[in-house]
């Protein structure tokens, strides 16, 4: 049963969805290796929805070596053949190849977690939404992060993908002032 306030899109009884808004989306992270991650898999949702990605969200720990950005940016077009034949993951080729890019990419940057949150300013965007009608699907700060990931060359990095990522890994709290997870988050920042 969902908790009075919930955010919408998290409410009712699905528990994997319950479970990740509860716990994970919307609280700053400032580890590399799940920055790498939750990007990896906003890329995979576009086109599909969140819980088909969240549902495999183990498959992608495990088929992506645990997010290990070296190795992934070591696949050779052998690891994406096989990734495609991977039925615990989105099977779409140019998704994964797009994660092997963007793991080379990645490397790249002096410190990816100082990258990720300088388009914040290094501290998390605290909205106060009433309603999820209020919650943009990017803002000027997404499309900032968009045009400058693929300019690095990171590729399944829209200006909507870069919102949600921004919202999953806490740059923005978008839990409504209603959700129990709004201020709990809010705190965080």
């Amino acid at each position: 049963m969902s908790e009075p306030g919930r955010c919408a899109w998290a409410a009712g009884s699905d528990t994997a969805m319950s479970h990740y808004h509860d716990t994970v989306w919307g609280v700053p992270q400032r580890d590399a290796t799940t920055l790498f991650e939750f990007l990896t898999l906003e890329g995979a949702q576009a086109g599909l929805s969140w819980r088909t990605i969240l549902l495999k969200r183990d498959g992608y720990f495990a088929a992506f070596d645990q997010f290990d950005v070296e190795r992934i940016a070591a696949y050779t077009d052998a690891d994406a053949a096989r990734l495609v034949g991977d039925a615990t993951i989105v099977r779409n080729r140019m998704k994964i190849e797009s994660t092997i890019d963007n793991a080379r990419a990645w490397l790249q940057l002096d410190d990816p977690v100082q990258f990720v949150w300088s388009f914040v300013g290094g501290r998390p965007i605290q909205n106060h939404h009433s309603t999820m009608a209020e919650v943009p699907p990017s803002t000027v700060l997404s499309d900032l992060m968009s045009k400058e990931l693929k300019r690095r060359g990171f590729r399944f990095v829209g200006t909507t993908i870069c919102y949600a990522y921004m919202q999953a890994c806490g740059l923005v709290n978008d839990h409504l002032v209603s959700c129990p997870r709004h201020q709990p988050c809010a705190a965080l920042g």
